[in-house]
């Protein structure tokens, strides 16, 4: 290929199916379009592999630090854990289905809902957020590839540094992020219906170091004796917060996925294969917070001190065979979640964006460039900490949304949607300018109240009153505003009343917590009298 032609921008035109319901080119390609049947390759046992595979990463080690770190007992962890993971798993399933029915990805399926340019919005924004992430993933993944190196190679812990203080990562440190991003980038360019044998390899191979792991730590120290100390710290009110944010932090952690799931669903051969995923992800999330838990805890009494982050236990760890073989699972997982939690969904999203351009490999690849090399995710992880609250604070636009999704194609449309139409700017989902306006109004009702708690996050020297405590359930709360504004009404006003109505609900729901409306003890709930 000559230069000049390699310039020429139709060189990089995509062609869309022959089938497209789009009216020209410029609207849809092959990955945008409804997945024809050959493609559909995924069976049951593929979202039975995708989720062992995603529930074993380093995040979902670490979920139930923040839980034990603000005060709650190991037994009161878990039930967050699973309870938060049961509420996602219902969601994800009810969005999941619409993939698999309609076999077209989010970002489309978004119009319907959203509006054919209000649902740029959501894209947009989901981009940004993906590219931010896959470059902090790629980091911790190039900290588990520099513990398989320092069980290979021992001195590289004594390389000699010659970058300065300022640059916020030393030698090693780059060479094990660009090693590391090196080794996952050729994931990137296999097609959604082949990484599921990934995930398949990854579902066999990172569990059973795990275990591994798991049994290691009973060995050395019983797990009984490990957690017979952990006890809550707190009591009421301070309690029932502490176990409702912990809550949402369960439901945040894969919140996104929630909304996007049906950018994997979409390849199921059958509406029940992705039935599974109801089951799967509560049992396999809560029994990796347990191992989490259990090993961190006999890190405690081995090493005198709480090593979340598993890298960190492997890091003391003098056998260096299984160092490097618990270093290399981890590595695993983190590009598995990497592709399915960011690349993937970033890729689904540019292809909205500039559909004649850019498919799905051409999106991962860009996402590997600009969140990889362009956003130095070592500068944001060592001096942007508001930002990461930011970002994690991102629930109180994903509550509303997944919410959005699953009242408008279940209960407003009644499951019967138009197709087509999602492909055409001026189909019957322009609405108003393209603008659904009762997205407008779940989005107005439901994340401006959250907004106090997301800047108390981001900045803890803000004192924002008792309205801080929504956010500690920013997820639930932003769902359930969507249902009010969505579910079909006689006019705007009863819908804004009946908003209005909810609202107050909430606030004297906040009320109560105040007055230790509920108490909670490391077994159970004990419903306390109201001091109203």
């Amino acid at each position: 290929m000559t230069m000049t032609k390699f310039l020429k921008t139709s060189t990089w035109a995509l062609e869309p199916e022959p089938s497209t319901f789009a009216p020209d080119a410029g609207w849809s390609n092959k990955d945008m379009d409804p997945v024809p049947p050959h493609a559909r390759t995924w069976n049951t046992w593929s979202y039975i592999a995708y989720w062992v595979s995603d529930a074993t990463n380093i995040a979902v080690w670490e979920l139930a630090s923040s839980m034990l770190a603000v005060g709650l007992s190991w037994r009161q962890a878990l039930p967050a854990i699973a309870v938060g993971h049961i509420i996602i798993a219902v969601v994800m399933v009810l969005n999941g289905t619409i993939g698999a029915r309609l076999h077209i990805a989010f970002p489309v399926l978004n119009r319907s809902s959203l509006g054919f340019w209000f649902s740029y919005f959501s894209v947009i924004s989901r981009v940004v957020l993906s590219m931010f992430w896959f470059g902090i993933q790629t980091y911790t993944g190039s900290e588990c590839l520099y513990q398989m190196l320092k069980a290979i190679w021992p001195s590289i812990a004594r390389l000699p540094n010659h970058l300065p203080p300022s640059a916020n990562i030393t030698t090693a440190g780059l060479l094990c992020y660009f090693l590391y991003w090196l080794i996952q980038f050729p994931f990137m360019l296999v097609s959604p219906q082949r990484i599921r044998y990934f995930f398949m390899a990854k579902a066999i191979i990172v569990p059973a170091s795990w275990l591994a792991i798991l049994a290691w730590s009973v060995i050395k120290v019983p797990t009984a004796l490990s957690l017979e100390t952990k006890h809550t710290s707190l009591s009421g009110s301070q309690l029932s917060w502490a176990w409702l944010s912990a809550l949402n932090s369960a439901l945040g952690i894969y919140s996104t996925l929630a909304v996007n799931i049906p950018d994997f669903t979409r390849y199921a051969k059958t509406e029940r294969a992705q039935y599974v995923q109801i089951l799967i992800i509560p049992t396999i999330f809560t029994f990796c917070g347990f191992m989490g838990i259990a090993v961190t805890s006999a890190g405690e009494v081995l090493y005198g001190a709480t090593l979340w982050d598993p890298t960190h236990i492997i890091d003391r760890w003098t056998n260096r065979a299984a160092a490097f073989f618990a270093a290399f699972a981890f590595c695993m997982t983190t590009i598995g979640t990497n592709i399915s939690a960011n690349s993937l969904s970033a890729a689904n999203d540019m292809t909205v964006l500039f559909p004649r351009y850019i498919n799905i490999r051409r999106g991962q690849v860009l996402c590997a460039l600009l969140g990889g090399w362009a956003l130095a995710p070592w500068e944001i992880l060592a001096s942007a900490s508001g930002f990461l609250s930011f970002m994690n604070g991102y629930t109180v636009f994903l509550g509303p949304f997944a919410g959005i999704m699953v009242v408008d194609y279940w209960f407003v449309h009644k499951c019967n949607v138009d197709v087509p139409a999602m492909y055409q700017p001026e189909g019957r989902y322009k609405y108003w300018n393209g603008i659904n306006w009762r997205a407008v109004l779940a989005l107005l009702v439901s994340v401006p109240p959250n907004m106090p708690g997301l800047i108390a996050s981001i900045n803890p020297k803000i004192a924002v009153g008792p309205i801080v405590h929504l956010f500690d359930i920013a997820w639930l709360y932003g769902v359930r505003p969507s249902f009010a504004t969505f579910t079909p009404a006689t006019s705007s006003c009863s819908l804004a009343f009946r908003s209005y109505l909810l609202n107050s609900w909430s606030l004297h729901i906040i009320r109560s917590c105040r007055y230790q409306f509920w108490a909670l003890d490391s077994s159970s709930f004990r419903r306390r009298s109201s001091t109203m």
